[in-house]
């Protein structure tokens, strides 16, 4: 059973930003089966929303990292960031999980800035991240030592890892997802563009599309269909987009 299980927003008569993109209108009811879900659609429709929301409802920072992470400087008081955030409730089994960590590719750069500036008072904290700084490694073995290393036990809310990972080095990734998920220790919550990430065995895979969220298989997916369809014979595609 996945640690984090349900996730819920009530409907509400909001119109503004994020509440009027399609997958919020009408609340969520979301039940999670899996150990390792995946939010799959088109940019702008709610999946890294949505996984900000949830991350924040963790605790962590929503600019990247896990609860030790987490400044909230704009927010002295504890008051949420993220408009999503208040409204959402989280269901656990069997208990709430403060473990875990949110990476955002987009902001990656900036958490590697925050990981340098507390090593210069404890160099120790570099050996969670490959024993060196996350500046000095290429962008894709940065993603990997903080996977391989940093990753133990808790949730994992990733936002489109996929963006600094070769495809060799994705399956080293999945390779690590498996193994964690696998022990029972670890759920991973993920926004991807990726069909070699979709085929994850076992996987639950929700659309987020115009008429809200639905589970489906990842041979249904558009990233599938498009990716083997173009691979099958691209030159359609050229003199379709070129012509």
């Amino acid at each position: 059973m996945p640690f984090l299980s349900h996730i819920s927003l009530p409907e509400t008569t909001i119109e503004d930003y994020p509440f009027s993109i399609p997958v919020f209108k009408k609340g969520l009811d979301l039940k999670l089966e899996s150990n390792v879900t995946f939010f799959v659609g088109e940019n702008g429709s709610g999946k890294s929303t949505l996984l900000e929301g949830i991350a924040e409802q963790c605790g962590f920072s929503i600019r990247g990292g896990n609860r030790n992470h987490n400044l909230n400087a704009g927010n002295p008081d504890g008051s949420f960031e993220t408009p999503l955030a208040p409204l959402l409730s989280l269901g656990w089994t069997p208990r709430r999980i403060n473990q875990g960590f949110f990476m955002r590719a987009e902001s990656f750069f900036n958490f590697a800035d925050y990981i340098d500036e507390i090593a210069r008072e404890d160099g120790r904290i570099l050996d969670a991240y490959g024993g060196k700084s996350l500046h000095h490694q290429s962008h894709g073995e940065s993603f990997l030592a903080l996977f391989a290393n940093q990753f133990r036990q808790g949730i994992y809310i990733l936002d489109e890892p996929e963006a600094a990972l070769s495809p060799n080095r994705l399956m080293t990734f999945m390779s690590i997802i498996n193994k964690l998920e696998r022990s029972g220790k670890a759920q991973f919550l993920i926004a991807t563009h990726s069909p070699m990430l979709l085929c994850y065995p076992a996987a639950q895979i929700l659309h987020f599309g115009e008429n809200g969220l639905e589970v489906m298989g990842y041979q249904e997916t558009e990233h599938y269909q498009l990716t083997k369809s173009f691979l099958d014979n691209p030159e359609a595609y050229f003199r379709f987009l070129f012509e």
